[in-house]
Formats: structure tokens, sequence, C-alpha cells
């Protein structure tokens, strides 16, 4: 079977989340985006974890039934222990966690360690990466980067390789994640990466449609487990990653150097020749495209065979708001959002999988939604802070007003997509 999976998320326990992070929206929400398996985030948090305690747990997940009258098929929601944790360089490490025990082993640990872990979901410990991989690794948990490239808290920001980050312990990390600024093409750069699988997750700090399961990966796997997780991340006895799906890295607000006041963009060498400093007094902060290029081992990704494909795709909300131009948060907006995910159950299946082109909704909505699919979009890249601004074509928008719904499918392939 094929699970869609966000591994990182944030509950209403953490720093600056909403506190609609409660485990029946997260269920509701993550069943609507066609999500099957969602981290719990922030396992460690005592508070948190009574909550999380109060569900049924089954072989390392944990289901709440959500009976949700906006969509068709009623499943339930199953959840996966996660946590981050900042160490004491600022690095963010992603761990997945296989039971309750576990989480409360590795709360014992920590917590000497930090002066937070009561009071914050993503706890800062002081520790460094080996020391926190030890703890994963004898808890039985999977750990390794979040957000990788990320210019204030990731990996290779503070360490040049994961040798550097981790010690000894490099050998037991089996992912990457890849953060909103990269994408395959991007850590396929680097040779040291090459065995990893990547993971693609939403970070999500809210439960609305835009944020959760804006990035996600697809498994193999026969079944929902903690141990089948486990060998998909391995790639184990045919479990696997089959697809990653996320934001285009342009879009990512720290794709490109910028600074972190004005936004102003610079290539590195301007960046170095100022110093980091902008000319209106803020620090330019480095791009995850030019830290990538530092590491780089190939001017050109270098794909091993188990690298699944990345789609590259934003939230529907934002495609509908885009082909029609109007807000994301619009009511002609949610209509058409509802009336798609009606149709075809999930908001995965509309942007990834469904033949949308017969779904009888305005025609400039089908023609943005295949322009994304193919990757026939500009994108002004982001950075500094600032997110990039996803456009569609002008000749997508000009053409699909004169177009009949039923000849959307037909007149696609004569659109002349502007580079």
């Amino acid at each position: 079977m094929q699970v869609n999976a966000d591994l990182h998320i944030h509950s209403k326990y953490s720093k600056a989340t909403s506190p609609k992070m409660d485990l029946p929206t997260l269920a509701s929400e993550s069943m609507k985006k066609g999500i099957q398996l969602v981290a719990t985030g922030d396992c460690l948090h005592p508070g948190w974890l009574s909550d999380i305690k109060t569900l049924k747990e089954e072989n390392g997940v944990f289901r709440l039934n959500s009976k949700n009258t906006d969509i068709k098929t009623k499943t339930d929601a199953t959840f996966i222990l996660t946590t981050e944790i900042e160490d004491i360089n600022q690095v963010h490490h992603l761990l997945i966690v296989p039971s309750i025990s576990k989480a409360e082993e590795l709360y014992e640990i920590m917590k000497p360690h930090s002066k937070d872990i009561d009071s914050n979901g993503r706890p800062n410990v002081r520790l460094d990466g080996k020391e926190i991989a030890d703890a994963a690794i004898s808890a039985g948990a999977l750990i390794g980067p979040s957000h990788a490239f990320t210019p204030w808290t990731a990996m290779y920001a503070f360490h040049n390789s994961l040798k550097e980050c981790y010690g000894d312990r490099h050998k037991h990390i089996y992912f990457l994640e890849l953060g909103l600024s990269a994408d395959t093409s991007y850590a396929d750069r680097i040779a040291e990466l090459k065995c990893l699988t990547y993971l693609s997750n939403s970070d999500a700090h809210s439960p609305y449609v835009n944020k959760l399961a804006r990035e996600f990966n697809r498994f193999e796997m026969e079944d929902i487990s903690f141990d089948e997780l486990r060998m998909a991340i391995i790639r184990e006895k045919g479990r696997k990653p089959v697809l990653n799906v996320g934001m285009p890295p342009e879009e990512g607000k720290y794709n490109e150097s910028a600074c972190i006041r004005c936004f102003t963009h610079y290539t590195i060498k301007e960046s170095i020749m100022r110093n980091w400093k902008c000319s209106c007094g803020g620090i330019i902060k480095k791009g995850v495209k030019d830290r990538v290029n530092e590491l780089a081992s190939f001017d050109e990704p270098q794909y091993p065979d188990h690298r699944p494909p990345y789609v590259h795709i934003i939230p529907l909300s934002e495609i509908i708001a885009k082909a029609l131009g109007v807000g994301p948060n619009t009511k002609g907006v949610q209509n058409i959002w509802n009336a798609l995910n009606d149709q075809y159950g999930s908001e995965v299946a509309v942007l990834i999988d469904a033949d949308i082109k017969n779904s009888g909704v305005d025609a400039r909505v089908i023609c943005a939604i295949i322009a994304f699919r193919e990757g026939k979009v500009k994108v002004n890249p982001g950075g500094g802070g600032q997110y990039g601004r996803v456009e569609l074509p002008g000749s997508v928008i000009s053409k699909s007003r004169k177009m009949n719904k039923e000849h959307c499918d037909a007149q696609t392939s004569l659109f002349n997509f502007d580079k």
C-alpha cells in the first residue's frame, strides 16, 4: 500500500503555533488533505504526551477516529510519535520515536540538560548532535537533521558534514529533511547524502490547508506502523519512499541570499564583498542555493537509483486563488476547494493523482493545476525570511478565460508558457 505521510509538525505546546494544533483538528485536517500518517510533533512535552496517551495505540501508531462531514471517506487518522530538538549549537534534529515508553525515556535523558522541556514543545538542550543521536539510537528512534540547509538552525548552517554534526553516529543517520527552500536536485549535488532517504515535510505550525502537508512523502508500506515506516525510511524488504512532494524550492523563505530587513537579494560575491551587510544596515543571510554551491561535490545533481521523483506543488487553495486572481481565503476559493475535495476525496488526490480535466470547475483552475503538475510556472525566489512568489504565466490566465470547460484538455497543449 502507498501511504502519504507528513512527518514533521508542531503542537499547540510549541512557541509561535496555533492553539488549534490539537489532536482532533489535526486528525480532521490531515484526512481532508489526504495524509494517512501524520506526526504528533513535540512528543517529549508532558502535556502533549498526556493528550497522545488518550488515543488508541497499535504497533507504534495512534488513532483518533474523526467523523468529518466535509469529506466522503471516513477513515481513522493515524499519528506517529515525533519530536524536534534544538541542540547546543542551535541545530535542529527530527526524531521519530517508537513508543510512549521510549518518549518518556528520552524525556528523562533530556530534562537535566534543558531549561524549557516542560514549557516548549521543541526543547533546547545543552547537548550536541552526537549526544542527541546517542540518546535517540539507544531508544530505538530514528534521527536526522531537520530542514538541513536553512541558514538559522540547520545542520549545514553550523556544520560542513554529517560526521562533523553526529560524530561516529553519522553511520546511523538514515534520513535528511530537505526543508522548504531545497529539493532533491539541491541535495543530490552533495556526495555524502547519496545513501540517505530524503524527507519532505511541512513543519506546520497551524492546521490550515496551506500549512499542514504543504510538503509530504509517499511511502510503499505493507501497513501503517512504526516498524513499517522505519523499514520504508531505511529502504528494507521492498518498503521505500516512492515520491517526495513539496513547494518549488525557490518559493522558500531562504532560497537566495538576501537582507533579513529589506529583503534585497545579493549574489554570493556581492555578499562577501559587503561583509554580509546590506546597504540598509541589515544582515544578509546566506541562501540555501549558495550554501549548496559551497558544499556541492557535483555541478549537476547525481541521483542514486533509489531516489524517488520530486513533484513540485503548492497548496490547492493557493493555486485556486492564483487562477482566479483573488485572495486564498475568499468564499469562491473555498467553494471550489470543497467541490474538488468532495469529488476526488482529498487535496492530495486533486493535486497529484486524479484526472481533474472533466471535474466541472472553472477552467482557469483546471489549467492552473495542470501547469503546476508540469512545472510550467514562474517562481520569483524568496530570501532573507520572505517567501518567494509563484506566478501563473499570463498565457495560462488569458487563454483559459476564453476556453470552455469541456475543451480544457484539448487546449492545454496549445499554451505558449512564459519562460
